[in-house]
């Protein structure tokens, strides 16, 4: 079969570009840039572009970026990032005079990056630092050799033509074109003369993006047509470290700086503020203050906003004018940041600032021996860190000696929903693992609401540090009760309890639930102060086969046998309640199929209630008129009477649930309803009802609790874990007005007498009041519907059918931000002791999914904003290894 001609034409016409580019390359190197003007230096700067850049820029030109990026870099080397206070403080010469002193010897690489250049081709900071050290070489000839170069990646279409016109075939959307200038010069050391040679180094500057008017990235971008998104930024900055790794030899040293554009808070080219934008990388930072008059007020703001942010501030620099700022700033700093002095920069640019260079360089020198050996400092405390948490820290739910000192994770920090790790394979690194665990299903925030919390929890510390809270009420407090009554206790709840953690919540709301049923049956009366061992009876409380309410010692009271409960872990407990196995629903081989306990089965219901064709389909309250409700009421009604003792001195007092998912049993889905048919026949006793949604609640399961699920309301919950958005712990038990009325009287003693250091902390409310304001906000939260009282759905329907196809996958559940799947296991494999999981767990960490398993139980749980398309991409990444099972 002939070759198609068009494939012809196509092969010659890139062996005549490629002999042409050979040509143009060889003569633009006999050119000297001294020799030529700006315009004949830029143009023959792009012909002597390297074959394998021009490769590089088309390809990148044509990826998309529908994900952010996965952001991993090396930490064989330093990396920092230049902030300043404002603009035009000095940090292109910070820059430039960290080159001159770092390449002070041979056989050293430093790379500059410029990300964002506005003013281009005019004012290029990048060139700026090439053609200074290129003078400052020249000055003082040292007995190596250096290969200096600058490049220019991209530029909006008027920067470009600036350049160049003819931009055919270079574009790469939004107004941006593939510009791929590059520069080059060799600075020959003074003793190089063939075998004489004493080495090389490497001067390395580029500029990412380049706008024409020299304004600010956002409104520019915006002028010329030419916006570039956080996540393409990003990526480009992580491809342009990649690509110092893969040219940089074994034994050089290598410093890279990433210069930012105008001040700390200024915004990018998508208007996102640049401290917010570079925040997933976490590089360390040198702020260039300002030492005028007024500048002492904008290093310190400058400081707190990086700081704020989660940064390392290594070292503040400022120029000499006269006023000794460094004194104040070095108090306020209390001495833990150095702050250095730079000396004043003549305003006659006379020599090309070689002397300004020469005499600031003892300075610049200190800098990089300080930037250096933090550095060194912060990667041996990261290699260290396994080794002294195995020895030192006692971790819950950890068997440590199933836990080498290898599989310690170390998290360097955490951005919105991925954790960034610190790894040793081959050189050490800083790489992204999404934590699919959300951190023991506290976290919600992306990484906008993690800086609103920051934000709003550092005003709280400094407005209220802690207050007491009994008989007290400040805003926070008052403010975030108002929400829960108004959200998740609307339309039942009027009372909101302060705690500090779930559990706790939970030893409350028992308190709570016994005293209304005491009172209900007239077991004690309101004058009723003393107690005798006479007026007691033996409550229980009625729950169901694993579920899960905490660790406290009443609440493993509320739970059936576990191996939470078992004796190695707690040999006081009894189990003081009676335990229904529930009736489950997951979809197995791609069908949603209901699992009943053997005591509702041999009731034989009929067959149709038994499958569902659509998730949707269980939760309908029509399935209230089916055969098999009236078969659960039955069974409940049965199961009540049987608990009941002949003497009236054991009695249930209230039944906890966990609604719709039990979380650490498993993560098993009840028949919902079941639940509303369990509800019903205790309410009908006058048995208060506590719904424990410390997991379920706040858009976990989907809605903004779990009650959307079964159409009923408790008369207590309990919430906590996403309320504060996972950033610092809070706890709240909701309450109807019966059961305080259960709690009014005369006698303190009637109160309910609990609480703790802590209770209802300011820190803690504000934190409340942002996330439960965010997350039922549309305007914040892109995943609500438009009615705004649910969830879109965040996981690929088609895509979970197929896992739970997979011969490895035993059952899979999915709701809201939750998706869960029991592998296919078999004895010891199977339950919360088997170590089935392990290795797919750790496979799936290489893949940059942090998990934990429950068991041979593994799951994935996002936040409420994380976007379906991210949700896609871990579901993609868990079923290639499920695959390999």
């Amino acid at each position: 079969m002939s070759p198609c001609p068009h494939f012809l034409i196509l092969l010659l016409i890139i062996a005549v570009s490629f002999h042409l580019l050979s040509h143009c390359h060889s003569l633009s190197r006999s050119i000297s840039p001294s020799t030529m003007s700006p315009a004949t230096t830029l143009f023959a700067a792009l012909l002597r572009r390297p074959y394998h850049h021009l490769h590089l820029h088309l390809r990148r030109g044509l990826s998309t970026h529908s994900q952010p990026p996965s952001i991993e870099y090396s930490l064989t080397h330093p990396i920092y990032t230049i902030w300043a206070a404002n603009t035009s403080l000095g940090k292109t010469l910070v820059s430039a005079g960290l080159s001159t002193s770092f390449l002070s010897s041979s056989n050293r690489k430093f790379l500059y990056l410029k990300p964002l250049q506005t003013g281009f081709p005019y004012d290029s900071d990048s060139r700026f630092v090439y053609n200074k050290y290129s003078q400052f070489f020249s000055l003082n000839k040292p007995e190596f050799s250096v290969f200096a170069s600058n490049h220019v990646l991209r530029a909006s279409v008027p920067a470009s033509n600036a350049v160049v016109k003819d931009e055919m075939g270079r574009s790469c959307g939004n107004g941006v074109v593939n510009l791929g200038f590059y520069e080059e010069s060799r600075l020959r050391g003074t003793s190089e003369n063939g075998e004489m040679m004493k080495g090389f180094s490497m001067l390395v500057c580029k500029t990412m993006y380049g706008w024409k008017e020299a304004l600010s990235p956002h409104l520019v971008a915006e002028r010329e047509n030419a916006r570039v998104e956080d996540a393409e930024l990003l990526e480009m900055l992580k491809g342009c470290l990649e690509i110092d790794e893969m040219e940089s030899g074994e034994k050089d040293e290598v410093f890279c700086v990433i210069e930012t554009a105008g001040g700390v808070a200024s915004p990018g080219p998508s208007g996102s503020l640049q401290c917010d934008l570079y925040r997933p990388f976490r590089f360390p930072a040198i702020l260039v203050g300002d030492g005028k008059l007024g500048g002492i007020s904008g290093t310190i703001s400058g400081y707190e906003s990086l700081k704020l942010r989660g940064y390392d501030v290594v070292a503040v620099v400022i120029e000499d004018h006269g006023l000794v700022n460094e004194g104040p700033l070095s108090s306020y700093l209390r001495r833990r940041v150095p702050v250095l002095v730079l000396p004043p920069i003549p305003k006659e640019m006379s020599n090309n600032l070689m002397e300004w260079f020469q005499e600031a360089l003892p300075t610049f020198h200190s800098l990089q021996e300080i930037m250096q050996s933090a550095f060194l400092e912060r990667a041996s405390r990261l290699r260290n860190m396994p080794r002294k948490a195995h020895d030192i820290f006692w971790w819950p739910f950890t068997q440590h000696k199933l836990v080498p000192e290898e599989n310690v994770t170390v998290i360097d920090s955490r951005c919105g929903e991925n954790f960034a790790v610190h790894k040793v394979n081959k050189v050490d690194l800083i790489t992204q693992q999404f934590d699919a665990c959300a951190s023991w299903w506290t976290q919600g925030p992306d990484a906008t609401l993690q800086i609103e919390l920051a934000r709003d929890v550092g005003y709280a510390t400094a407005r209220y540090g802690h207050v007491m809270f009994p008989e007290n009420v400040y805003e926070p407090a008052l403010e975030c009760a108002e929400l829960l009554l108004e959200g998740v206790g609307k339309g039942w709840a009027s009372r909101v309890y302060f705690s500090d953690n779930g559990s706790t919540a939970i030893e409350i709301a028992l308190k709570m639930a016994l005293r209304k049923f005491l009172f209900d049956h007239r077991i004690i009366s309101d004058d009723l102060v003393a107690e005798s061992a006479e007026s007691r009876v033996d409550l229980k409380v009625l729950a169901l086969r694993g579920s899960y309410h905490g660790d406290t010692l009443g609440a493993m009271e509320a739970q059936a046998p576990s191996p939470y409960t078992g004796f190695y872990q707690q040999p006081w407990y009894k189990g003081r309640g009676h335990f229904l196995d529930p009736p489950t629903v997951a979809m197995c081989d791609g069908v949603w199929k209901l699992s009943l306990p053997q005591e509702i089965e041999t009731q034989k219901p009929n067959i149709e209630d038994l499958t569902f064709s659509l998730r949707e389909n269980i939760f309908k309250e029509s399935r209230d008129n089916s055969n098999l409700s009236e078969i659960y009421h039955s069974y409940i009604r049965q199961a009540l009477q049987l608990l009941m003792d002949s003497s009236g001195s054991t009695q249930t007092g209230a039944l906890i649930i966990e609604p719709v998912i039990q979380g650490a049993g498993g993560m098993e889905m009840v028949d919902p309803l079941f639940q509303r048919v369990l509800v019903k026949e205790c309410r009908s006793q006058k048995i208060p009802v506590i719904f424990d949604e410390v997991f379920t609640g706040f858009w976990r399961l989907g809605a903004e609790s779990a009650t959307e699920f079964i159409f009923c309301k408790p008369d207590i919950a309990c919430y906590a874990k996403l309320m504060t958005g996972g950033i610092v712990p809070l706890a709240v038990t909701l309450a109807s007005e019966a059961v305080f009325e259960a709690f009014v009287g005369d006698s303190k003693l009637q109160a309910l007498l609990h609480g703790h250091s802590y209770t209802a902390h300011a820190i803690g409310c504000t934190a409340a009041v942002k996330s439960i304001k965010w997350f039922k906000d549309s305007k914040t939260n892109p995943n609500l519907t438009s009615e705004a009282v649910m969830l879109r759905e965040l996981w690929d329907s088609d895509l979970v059918r197929q896992i739970s196809l997979l011969p490895a996958v035993h059952r899979v559940v999915v709701l809201g931000t939750l998706c869960a799947l029991e592998l296919r296991a078999e004895g010891s494999n199977a339950g919360y002791a088997s170590l089935y999981a392990r290795s797919l767990i750790q496979k799936l960490r290489e893949d940059g999914i942090y998990m934990r398993p429950l068991g041979n139980v593994i799951y994935l749980m996002c936040g409420p904003c994380t976007s379906p398309e991210s949700c896609s991409n871990l579901l993609n990444k868990v079923y290639r290894r499920l695959e390999e099972l």
